[in-house]
């Protein structure tokens, strides 16, 4: 167990993240303004590579290619153009390393932000009203990410070095694959442990959901819709299957009633058809019909049982429906093709962000057991890298004006820079 930081080192850390605050938000402002939407992430990485090198750290900037990354765990499936994918690892190493290493990731892409007119602010203007940062990705997750940054910060600041190294990594595709936090594990980075600032409401992440995507391919039958009954409208048959995947999502929230960390949580597996697209003419019978879906699996519950349990459902559907059953749908697999996970071996790391979160809010240390997805899982479940989740206050995360609680980003900073000191030691600068 790393020795426990002295009050004074403390207390310094804490003034030098209050010292540069305002500085913080609006890096954290300007970073949130880049729409780095899947495949628009690049200007973002830009920047970020700009702040790591400014600072000083060693830049690795690097093209991901899908067929290096063949053969690793849970990879996920690829649909539009990659060729503009990168990766961005910040390396900051002592003269001597006598302390433990850590990872520190954050994800630069964020979920596209709908209806412009339904926002109160535009999402890509990011502004700061009565104690939040509004704006698309604020929340999840460009201010934690800022927040790791400035922790690094305020340790140099508060005359320190630290003993152990340390790889800052800016990752994509957080929201849709994975790949991205692969591609670092494929790069070869390694470290004792991963913090991956999260806005988690300053609670620790220590378990989360895996995640499948897949497509539901309807083929229907065109006709002029003076004769609807003439033609098979897949449309139709599209939202047949769809509740019938409903039926699934409540069979499997029954099972999760008997998961040690899930079973007192009401749906813990979320079920959602989240794009559809179909037809060509309002006055012709759609003759296709495409939805892409979104469905939680627990940790323990194995991706190829599962998906095989999703084939089945969408098979039997089909099957008590003439028109489905002479020309059956597909399931495409796309996406997240993702395991859960529970962390493993990471009793010391939370017994030292523990104390760094208690110190700066007064408050015990909360787990929190994520019904989403976080990058977590490769770096623990699959590398043996104690891996976690711990930020600021976000809401309304994927839905209209998203925001981010400055004093909750404070806070954090302030937390995560003292776990990191005490994590990989720290020493006069």
């Amino acid at each position: 167990m790393p020795v426990p930081l002295s009050p004074d080192i403390r207390a310094r850390i804490a003034e030098a993240v209050d010292h540069a605050f305002d500085q913080q938000i609006e890096t954290t402002r300007r970073f949130s303004a880049i729409p780095s939407t899947r495949g628009a992430e690049g200007p973002c990485q830009d920047m970020m590579a700009d702040l790591l090198r400014a600072r000083g750290y060693e830049v690795d900037d690097w093209p991901i290619r899908m067929e290096d990354l063949q053969g690793l765990p849970d990879l996920g499936i690829i649909e539009h153009d990659f060729s503009r994918a990168r990766s961005v690892v910040g390396t900051l190493r002592p003269a001597r390393e006598t302390g433990r290493s850590l990872i520190l990731q954050g994800h630069c892409d964020v979920v596209p932000a709908g209806p412009l007119d339904m926002w109160r602010s535009p999402p890509f203007q990011p502004e700061v009203r009565d104690g939040w940062l509004y704006g698309r990705g604020a929340g999840d997750m460009k201010a934690g990410t800022i927040a790791a940054l400035y922790a690094m910060d305020a340790i140099r600041a508060a005359g320190l070095s630290l003993k152990g190294r340390v790889h800052f990594q800016s990752v994509i595709e957080e929201e849709s694959t994975g790949v991205g936090a692969l591609s670092t594990l494929q790069r070869g980075y390694r470290a004792d442990a991963a913090l991956l600032p999260e806005p988690t409401s300053r609670r620790f992440t220590n378990v989360c959901v895996g995640v499948l995507w897949f497509r539901l391919r309807v083929r229907g039958e065109p006709a002029h819709v003076a004769w609807a009954s003439q033609g098979f409208n897949a449309i139709k048959a599209a939202y047949r299957l769809i509740h019938a995947l409903e039926g699934l999502e409540a069979a499997w929230n029954a099972r999760a009633k008997a998961d040690p960390h899930y079973g007192s949580m009401t749906n813990p597996v979320n079920y959602s058809p989240g794009i559809i697209q179909g037809g060509e003419w309002a006055s012709s019978v759609p003759a296709w019909c495409d939805v892409d879906c979104r469905i939680a699996v627990l940790p323990g519950w194995d991706v190829e049982d599962c998906k095989r349990e999703i084939e089945a459902c969408v098979a039997e559907a089909a099957a008590g429906d003439p028109n489905l059953a002479t020309n059956p749908p597909r399931v495409v697999w796309s996406g997240f093709h993702s395991h859960g996970y529970v962390l493993k071996g990471g009793d010391v790391a939370r017994a030292i962000l523990a104390e760094a979160h208690a110190v700066v809010g007064g408050a015990p240390l909360e787990d929190r057991y994520g019904t989403g997805l976080n990058d977590a899982r490769f770096y623990n479940r699959y590398f043996g890298i104690p891996a976690f989740c711990y930020g600021p206050h976000a809401e309304n995360v994927h839905g209209f004006n998203e925001r981010v609680e400055l004093q909750s980003i404070r806070d954090s900073t302030k937390a995560i820079a003292a776990f990191i000191a005490a994590w990989c030691g720290a020493e006069p600068a």
